[in-house]
C-alpha cells in the first residue's frame, strides 16, 4: 500500500528493454539495478514476468493518461 506523500517512478521502455536484455544476458537482478539506476530491484521481476508473457508489447504501461516518463 502507498504511504501518503510517496513518490512512483515510471521508467522508459527503453529502459524496461534494456533491463529485460541485461537480465537475459545473465547478469543479476542487482547488477541491472545498480547499472541502470533502477530503486526498486522487484520491478525487474515484474518486467521479466510481463515479457516472457507478452514480449515488447508487455513493457509498454498501460497505467493513467499521461505519458510523460521519468527518472526518479
Amino acid at each position: 500500500m502507498a504511504k501518503k506523500g510517496q513518490t512512483f517512478c515510471s521508467y522508459s521502455w527503453d529502459t524496461k528493454k534494456k533491463a529485460v536484455d541485461m537480465r537475459l544476458q545473465g547478469m543479476t537482478k542487482k547488477e541491472v539495478a545498480e547499472a541502470l539506476g533502477i530503486a526498486d530491484i522487484g520491478r525487474l521481476k515484474v518486467w521479466m514476468r510481463k515479457y516472457r508473457e507478452q514480449g515488447d508489447a508487455g513493457l509498454i504501461d498501460q497505467r493513467g493518461r499521461s505519458k510523460e516518463t521519468f527518472h526518479c
